[in-house]
Parts: structure tokens; sequence; C-alpha cells
């Protein structure tokens, strides 16, 4: 039983990148789990995936780039204002300008430098780098 999927699909995308893996099969996806890829994808470290639907909530074929040097879930999901950013990418990320958080804003999911620009809060849900 998965009690966080997208936790669960990080953790399997993580353990591929450090076992010097071309791509990963995860299963079930979701619509957070696809919005969270695509920023992965558009930031490049992760090339492409693709989605293969089953009767029981699909699975994902994922190639990996061999970029990823870390990622998680945070948990719990803290509340951000604009200017608390800071202190966020300081706890989780490695160093400035090196990685990005993933945050849920009314605007939909985005990175955390996305919703600066934007004047947006809105809720940690992961960290990549």
């Amino acid at each position: 039983m998965l009690n966080d999927p997208l936790a669960n699909v990080l953790g399997v995308i993580l353990n591929g990148e450090r076992s010097g893996k071309s791509d990963c099969i995860v299963t079930p996806s979701s619509g957070m789990i696809l919005r969270v890829l695509e920023l992965l994808k558009n930031n490049g470290y992760v090339k492409d995936f693709a989605v293969s639907s089953t009767s029981r909530g699909g699975s994902l074929k994922i190639s990996l780039s061999g970029n990823l040097n870390g990622c998680g879930v945070i948990k719990p999901r803290y509340s951000v204002g604009l200017v608390e950013f800071e202190k966020f990418e300081k706890r989780y990320l490695p160093a400035k300008n090196m990685g990005f958080l993933i945050i849920s804003t009314p605007l939909g999911l985005m990175t955390h430098i996305d919703a600066m620009s934007k004047k947006t809060g809105g809720r940690l849900i992961a960290y990549c780098y």
C-alpha cells in the first residue's frame, strides 16, 4: 500500500539515477505526478516520460538524464509566503541557485523561481537539485 505516491515516484527516480539506469517504470500515475514530471523535464532533470494506461491507475516510463543529485517530498506541506522562500531554499537546497522547490500555488504547480517572479505563495510539495 502506498501512502504517498509522489514520494514513491521521486524515490524510484533517485534510485535509478544513483544506480546508473537509463529509464525506470513507476506505477500508479496521477495528475500531480505528471505535473511534477513536467517541471523536472523542463529543468533538465528528466529526458522524457510516457504514460501507459491500464485498468489500475496507469504506469509511467521515465527516461533519466543523469543530472539529478537529490530529490524528495516535503512533509508537512508548509505554507510559504513570498518573503519566506529564501528560508526554505536554505533548508532544502544545497546552494543558492542550485535546484528548485516545487510549489503548489493558486496558479498551479511551479518552481519557487517562477512563484517569486509571479509574486505568489503556496504550499511546498518537493525539492530537486
